[in-house]
């Protein structure tokens, strides 16, 4: 006999991850962010407010995805050789489900919702990607995209996941090793704040204990002016001292940087004091993430007001170049994220010339080129986070396309630095 239909449910995925859990299984062991006032974030602003979730809740979407993944295989949707086809397969699918939902009388859950009214139309495309109640469509996909990948990684959200007691996190971690043997890695998003002065090592290590391997957390800044602009709530020491003790730990620490978060005023103080705490803390990985400003956001009110300037590309490209050639520590730098206008990844130190290289090609490049330079690298971008072009950038454009290639030659630098915005606004962090 069959899985019954019925009994399928939707779960709550970590919409918010890092790019490297992409195709990782996700719990949500906390809703959103009990922090939410750094000043450059808009994730957390415009959703449901801050919530932890019960071991029962979080056990029952274990119990749920259980279900979920023994129907794809079932199905023989898991095998299917095609990847077209295994997504088409889920559409025809959850029609089955909610039909026979429907007909035993189960409430159907999962319900999209409706962005606010007044919500910016940057924020309403950001956001249409990130979902407080994802629905049957959602979850399946979910699933099945992590089985797609191999089915070895598991990411537990949502923004800081070290306010979990070990004795919590050690159950959850237990319960999905049970179900699911094939995951070799789980990791969290985690406050640097929090892993210095609320987390003693003993418990760091009790999470590595309990099968957690990698801490990601959102350094942004090594300076102390701008992480208090930008209330992020934490000073470098305590950046430091967390990287410090989770590596005691035996855990391994990822890092988000942010270039441009600065701005004009502090570029030059963020660069190098980053530097010199990714030196301290000795992170296994350095990624960049570069600054885009979001429309309602505390730092869009900052820059409407004055109190904020933004920093120019080339800003930007030197604030890397300072924290490629000022980072004295074994670690290894990636741009993993679509809104980094360079590609800049390697190993430090033996690395480091090549990505210096990478750098001044593009700053000894004339001023008319270096924006040809951004509007390709973010057409490129554009297309590889969604796979087309939306219609609104296909329309800017296409005054400029002879036979199927671009052709800027016409343009006006502000027309390229329109597209060039428009294209930005679009992309995930």
């Amino acid at each position: 006999m069959g899985i019954d239909l019925s009994s399928i449910k939707p779960f709550e995925i970590c919409s918010i991850r890092p790019p490297t859990e992409n195709y990782s299984l996700t719990f949500r062991l906390t809703r959103n962010c009990y922090w939410n006032r750094c000043g450059f974030c808009p994730a957390y602003k415009f959703a449901s407010r801050f919530s932890k979730r019960s071991i029962d809740a979080v056990k029952e979407d274990v119990r749920r995805v259980t279900l979920i993944d023994a129907l794809l295989y079932e199905q023989g949707i898991s095998s299917t050789p095609n990847s077209y086809a295994r997504y088409s397969r889920i559409t025809e699918l959850v029609h089955r489900i909610k039909t026979a939902q429907k007909e035993t009388g189960h409430e159907v859950e999962g319900d999209r919702e409706e962005p606010p009214e007044d919500l910016h139309p940057d924020l309403v495309w950001f956001l249409s990607w990130f979902k407080d109640k994802p629905d049957l469509t959602d979850s399946l996909n979910h699933v099945l995209t992590w089985r797609m990948a191999g089915g070895k990684t598991c990411f537990l959200g949502d923004a800081d996941s070290l306010i979990i007691k070990p004795e919590f996190m050690t159950e959850i971690l237990d319960e999905i090793k049970d179900k699911f043997s094939s995951i070799q890695r789980f990791t969290v998003y985690g406050r640097t704040k929090t892993a210095a002065r609320v987390r003693k090592l003993e418990e760091l290590k009790a999470y590595r204990d309990a099968g957690l391997d990698r801490i990601h957390f959102g350094l942004e800044s090594g300076s102390d002016a701008v992480l208090k602009f930008m209330d992020k709530g934490v000073t470098k020491d305590e950046h430091v001292e967390a990287g410090i003790k989770t590596r005691e730990a035996g855990l391994s620490c990822s890092v988000y940087v942010m270039p441009g978060l600065g701005g004009t005023r502090w570029s030059e103080t963020h660069a190098h004091e980053t530097a010199e705490v990714l030196t301290k803390m000795t992170p296994d990985y350095v990624r960049l993430r570069t600054l885009q400003i979001f429309p309602q956001t505390p730092l869009d009110e900052a820059r409407s007001n004055g109190d904020f300037a933004e920093a120019s590309e080339e800003q930007v490209a030197k604030e890397i170049r300072v924290m490629v050639q000022e980072t004295d520590t074994d670690t290894e730098i990636l741009s993993d994220s679509a809104s980094n206008l360079l590609s800049i990844n390697g190993r430090l130190p033996e690395d480091r010339s090549a990505m210096l290289g990478e750098i001044d090609q593009y700053l000894a490049l004339s001023d008319r080129d270096k924006l040809l330079f951004s509007a390709d690298s973010r057409l490129r971008s554009f297309v590889g986070q969604y796979g087309d072009l939306s219609e609104d950038i296909s329309g800017a454009i296409s005054p400029y396309l002879r036979r199927d290639r671009l052709d800027f030659s016409s343009a006006s630098d502000s027309e390229i630095e329109g597209i060039i915005r428009l294209i930005r606004a679009k992309l995930m962090p």
